[in-house]
């Protein structure tokens, strides 16, 4: 394989849209993967069974995460990225989006992450590409698709150690999601649709920039139903920021509790935080060292009438849609559950089921205390069930757990709120609501 294709890779699927439409608004359904709604559910899993495995796959992001952040990924060797096994048998991302693409369009199922810049899908022909259900998105049959060149804007977006040209001056691209997870292929352009459950229609975005990955090799397991990524990180070319003043630079989501039998939302536009006397909003800032998260300031934690103070002034806490369980480091994580522990006054299960930390037994015999998020500018009151997580038989878990690295705000403290983000003002805003009748 040319060394080209093993330096490339960085972010992708740009959206750019036809500047001659105004969008007022549309949304799209989250489908949460444990939902009997997702192609994802395995009937044969308890809830119990499903919460773990959810859990399990919050700590693989959060090691992630701090991968990235405590290491400059250089570029794998053919032996260790393309022709490695899978070898974890963790899925990636918790909530999945249906589009189309190209012409004729093709429907495609990807996962749903604000912590990536890249767009993908997998693209014929394939050189080594995970197993999946739906046949791969073959650009040559679409009438729309054309190949990004090399002195685009759209590849020239792409940091210069993840590009190259290939032999007729396409873009080339390489994107690593941990040391040797890998996708590596072709920037193009195609037309892509969102079908809107808002607006009972489909808004339609041609000459869009996307990565068609042809190599394709993670050491988590990707379930065969899903054909890629959609990324709406804060990077240049995620399809939020590629949507830009088409949905005038804001997107947010609705994530529904986990017994819910409805789908999230996300939606693009001027309509998309619901009028609430309790919104609340907070600067995002953009971390060099991991430029594809929305990181906030944390500046303490109440836990009934205790504040436990991070005494930070910088950005020390990413906001993430994949991981579950939210992740404090070490320093603060413990003196949060200390106050935890002395407000609830109960003794803690000896049992706790891997991966949580701190259980409680018979939840209704106890008053648990109210937990604010103390963001700058932004006090986010949190119900208990943002934070505790029923495992059956009586037993309770908290949803937070000591992270070795990077604080993660997990999507389990957003469940019924509606979280905007604003990139033109740089913000995010919270408001409660009840996602399932959204």
């Amino acid at each position: 394989m040319p060394r080209l294709l093993l330096l490339i890779f960085a972010f992708s699927s740009m959206f750019l849209v036809d500047a001659s439409k105004n969008l007022n608004g549309f949304s799209i359904d989250l489908i949460p993967r444990h939902s009997p709604m997702s192609p994802l559910y395995d009937s044969l899993m308890t809830q119990t069974e499903l919460v773990k495995s959810a859990a399990i796959r919050s700590i693989a992001r959060s090691k992630r995460v701090d991968f990235i952040g405590q290491n400059e990924l250089l570029s794998p060797s053919p032996s260790s990225s393309i022709e490695s096994p899978i070898t974890h048998v963790s899925d990636h991302g918790e909530y999945l989006m249906r589009f189309s693409l190209g012409t004729p369009s093709v429907e495609r199922l990807a996962i749903f992450d604000t912590g990536s810049d890249l767009s993908w899908v997998q693209c014929s022909p394939c050189k080594a590409c995970y197993p999946q259900d739906a046949p791969l998105f073959d650009p040559t049959q679409s009438s729309t698709y054309m190949d990004a060149p090399c002195d685009s804007q759209p590849c020239t977006l792409i940091p210069q150690s993840q590009r190259d040209c290939g032999n007729s001056r396409q873009c080339i691209y390489l994107h690593q999601y941990s040391e040797n997870s890998i996708t590596i292929g072709k920037l193009g352009h195609d037309t892509i649709r969102f079908c809107s459950t808002g607006m009972g229609q489909c808004a339609t975005f041609p000459k869009t920039a996307f990565g068609c990955g042809v190599y394709n090799n993670f050491t988590f397991q990707l379930s065969s139903k899903a054909n890629g990524f959609v990324g709406l990180g804060p990077g240049p070319l995620s399809l939020a920021s590629q949507l830009g003043g088409q949905i005038s630079h804001k997107f947010s989501y609705c994530m529904v509790p986990f017994s819910s039998t409805s789908t999230g939302k996300l939606i693009f536009g001027n309509q998309t935080m619901a009028p609430s006397t309790g919104v609340v909003s907070t600067p995002f800032i953009i971390n060099p060292s991991l430029p594809s998260y929305y990181f906030l300031n944390l500046e303490g934690i109440t836990i009934g009438q205790k504040k436990v103070l991070t005494g930070q002034t910088g950005g020390n806490i990413i906001i993430d849609s994949v991981p579950i369980l939210t992740h404090l480091e070490q320093s603060l994580y413990a003196d949060f559950i200390s106050s935890v522990k002395e407000a609830i006054n109960v003794e803690a299960a000896e049992d706790a089921p891997t991966p949580f930390e701190y259980c409680v037994r018979n939840p209704t015999n106890m008053i648990f205390p109210d937990f604010v998020f103390h963001f700058t500018g932004a006090d986010v009151v949190l119900n208990p069930s943002n934070m505790f997580i029923s495992m059956g038989n009586n037993l309770v878990c908290m949803t937070v757990l000591p992270s070795r690295g990077i604080s993660i705000f997990g999507n389990w403290a957003q469940v019924n709120f509606q979280v905007e983000y604003d990139l033109g003002e740089r913000k995010v805003s919270f408001a409660p609501t009840n996602c399932s009748t959204y």
